[in-house]
């Protein structure tokens, strides 16, 4: 079987696909990836064939302050829009010409796309081309409408009774307002090319459209939408990607569990200052001789944190998550969903402080979930981080949830899941073309 990977070029993207390239390509399956051209290397050693994006789809986010000039001068708020405008739907034709052409001379199967490539939106609305099913995988909090009206990415949990309805009520025409100009757009972009708009919301059109759509966590870290799509499918968490060289430092042995061990990360996204979250937390804990804090950088220099360094601090650019996890007694988190899946998966407590993107929401299902604290904060002060820390240690009922958590998430095998999906919708795709051809 054939698959077509297409991914926005952000570590947060690609990563997830990658995972899924790696068990085609054990199954025997050929792969063919689209997406920047800085990051072909790390696709072609993932086992694909890797293809760069067309046009100004090819991006390199790595220094966005260069990209995009204008991004280090707006506020968080106002960085959510144009992140989506410019980098999200900016390259979408350029993004569904790659997919078209790739069709054309590659013939694939299937295509398996990250859930904010919206190179697959005009392939979904142009009902006058064939095409091969398109699969998104999640990359963050399941984007559909909820049932007690609360709009998407403030952060809100579940309504409580009325008042909070009619609260979340009155908050939906701020929220829709703050989304029109990024609906207008995708709108607008889809009418030049001769298509009609988008049929639902910005963020629930992400799932909707799509053939089938993963969800790379369980239920219970989820908020009840009522009765879902037949079209998503929980799958459990995917693996991280293998550890590059020299993610085993020569401090490693000291993993031993003499002392108790917190992760702090600010991803590989919003790692652009240290001080938001990272150096917080290292004071926080500084002079704990019971803990061993280490910080992973996310691929920016280990310099870039600020010294000096506690004494019972190590930091690396990368680590080998898939031995570092069940070695944690805590991961301290800017809230990126990766990581918080894979901490839950094994059963690790999290104190989440973040408000950018999709964090706010992240770290309310970790609030509303039982599984640790969310600090609504970019920036926590000292003190909030030791006392959400302090707090997760001191109460019990933490570590139980996020070990319940674990449990759940053993429940799922992700390969066999995507599998399955996939499996079911080529089957399909070959009948439907059989009948065509038959009539």
């Amino acid at each position: 079987m054939k698959f077509l990977f297409a991914a926005t070029p952000v570590p947060g993207h690609v990563n997830p696909l990658l995972a899924i390239v790696r068990m085609v390509k054990k199954r025997g399956g050929e792969a063919l990836f689209a997406t920047a051209r800085h990051l072909m290397p790390t696709v072609e050693a993932a086992g694909a064939r890797a293809v760069k994006l067309e046009g100004d789809a090819d991006i390199d986010f790595r220094e966005i302050e260069k990209v995009y000039p204008e991004w280090t001068d707006l506020s968080p708020q106002e960085r959510l829009p144009f992140g989506l405008k410019k980098a999200i739907l900016g390259p979408m034709e350029a993004q569904a010409a790659t997919l078209r052409n790739l069709i054309a001379s590659d013939s694939p199967d299937i295509i398996v796309a990250d859930s904010l490539f919206c190179g697959t939106t005009p392939l979904f609305l142009d009902r006058s081309r064939r095409r091969p099913p398109i699969v998104a995988c999640g990359i963050s909090i399941l984007m559909l409408e909820r049932a007690d009206g609360a709009p998407g990415l403030t952060g809100l949990p579940p309504a409580r009774d009325t008042a909070d309805r009619a609260r979340y009520a009155a908050m939906r025409a701020d929220a829709d307002a703050f989304m029109a100009p990024v609906e207008l757009l995708a709108d607008a972009k889809l009418a030049a090319m001769g298509l009609p708009g988008l049929p639902h919301r910005f963020g629930p059109s992400r799932v909707l459209l799509a053939d089938a759509y993963l969800q790379p966590t369980v239920p219970a870290f989820e908020y009840d939408f009522g009765p879902l799509p037949p079209t998503v499918h929980f799958i459990g968490a995917l693996p991280p990607p293998p550890p590059p060289e020299a993610t085993r430092p020569d401090w490693w042995g000291e993993l031993d569990g003499a002392r108790k061990v917190v992760l702090v990360t600010q991803g590989t996204a919003a790692n652009f200052d240290f001080g938001n979250l990272v150096e917080p937390t290292l004071a926080a804990l500084a002079g704990r001789d019971d803990v061993l804090v280490v910080v992973t950088t996310g691929g920016r220099p280990v310099e870039n944190v600020r010294g000096p360094l506690p004494a019972n601090a190590r930091v690396a650019v990368f680590l080998d998550y898939e031995a570092l996890l069940p070695k944690l007694d805590l991961l301290v988190t800017n809230g990126g969903y990766g990581t918080v899946s894979l901490a839950l998966r094994a059963g690790v407590p999290i104190v989440a402080a973040g408000r950018t993107e999709d964090k706010a929401e992240v770290g309310a299902r970790v609030a509303w979930s039982g599984v640790g604290i969310e600090l609504p904060t970019d920036t926590p002060s000292i003190e909030e981080v030791r006392n959400a820390v302090a707090r997760v240690w001191a109460d019990p009922r933490f570590r139980q949830r996020a070990r319940m958590m674990a449990a759940d998430f053993a429940t799922f095998d992700a390969e066999r899941e995507i599998f399955r999906v996939v499996a079911g919708l080529v089957i399909h795709e070959r009948r439907s073309a059989e009948a065509l051809l038959a009539s």
